[in-house]
């Protein structure tokens, strides 16, 4: 068994995740503990006990969903789980911070003030309105790149998400993002939906947020992850603390290569997945790009134990 360990982005959210694994493990406890300690405020009781609307906001999602992903990860490890047995790290966008702090190249603390950060400089990087996300299922990505350039005219409109097969996200300017819907459909694309999302992430349009988390990560120290990271901007692994800072700037306004990073992984090995973390949304992406690839999601005390029993049975 090769094992890669995954973490989620945005969108995974919703209220009282990981609070049984802060019940159950008194390491998952200390990661909320750190994580408010670090943002000077209870964020763990607006992730387990506040309004999903306030939770949903990019400031909050972000460092919530890296405190729940680290949350489960140190539960796995009071387990028993050998981290260094893993091949690689990947996450979803933000994720790839939660994806670093499993791997030790960022601590909790720090990841939690970048997340902060990165949450509030995307969301004032485009007043709310002006640009937009959506979800077009059924092309592919070379399809979704010539179509975002025919709907962007003067405006910004770009592949964004390389999701999986079947799935891709295009952001930027709300005009022009409404125009390639129209475009994907009448292409044959299946369904074209816009993402209830309030900033056009992962496009040029993000550009004021790349400047200040390049200011924001030139003074956090980054260490040589113990596993290697597969950087979505790149799609495949890199080590370097360097390279790393600088990927997390450009990741910003890069594209997520979310189903060429898995098709890396595959390539270099890996036959399993832990998402470690919120929801099953990357389960389900990745079973639509290599149904080679055993998948599981990790976010309650029982998933915990019976990966773990997984595991040792593997090996």
């Amino acid at each position: 068994m090769a094992l890669a360990f995954i973490a989620p982005g945005q969108g995974a959210q919703f209220i009282g995740m990981g609070l049984e694994l802060s019940k159950a493990y008194s390491q998952s406890r200390l990661v909320y503990e750190e994580v408010d300690d670090a943002l000077g405020e209870k964020l763990s009781d607006l992730i387990w006990h506040g309004s999903i609307d306030d939770l949903t906001l990019t400031e909050n999602a972000q460092p919530a969903l890296m405190a729940t992903t680290l949350a489960a990860f140190k539960a796995l490890q009071s387990e028993g789980l050998n981290a260094g047995d893993a091949k690689f790290v990947a996450g979803h966008s933000l994720g790839e911070y939660s994806a670093l702090a499993m791997a030790g190249s960022l601590s909790i603390s720090d990841a939690a003030k970048l997340l902060r950060i990165r949450g509030r400089a995307m969301q004032n990087a485009v007043p709310v309105g002006i640009g937009a996300m959506a979800a077009i299922l059924g092309l592919n990505y070379s399809d979704l790149v010539d179509i975002a350039k025919t709907a962007a005219k003067n405006e910004v409109c770009q592949a964004a998400n390389d999701n999986d097969p079947s799935q891709v996200v295009v952001s930027g300017h709300k005009g022009a993002v409404e125009r390639a819907i129209e475009i994907a459909k009448a292409a044959g694309a299946k369904r074209a939906v816009m993402l209830p999302v309030s900033a056009p992430f992962h496009s040029e349009l993000m550009a004021p947020a790349s400047l200040e988390m390049k200011d924001a990560l030139s003074t956090i120290p980054i260490q040589e992850p113990f596993i290697p990271l597969v950087s979505n901007v790149k799609a495949l692994a890199v080590t370097l603390p360097d390279e790393i800072r600088s990927l997390l700037v450009e990741q910003v306004t890069g594209v997520v290569r979310w189903r060429e990073s898995v098709e890396w992984m595959a390539r270099n090995g890996v036959t399993e997945m832990w998402e470690i973390g919120a929801g099953r949304a990357l389960s389900g992406m990745v079973r639509r790009i290599n149904r080679s690839i055993s998948c599981v999601s990790i976010s309650k005390p029982e998933e915990v134990k019976t990966a773990i029993i997984s595991q040792s049975e593997g090996m």
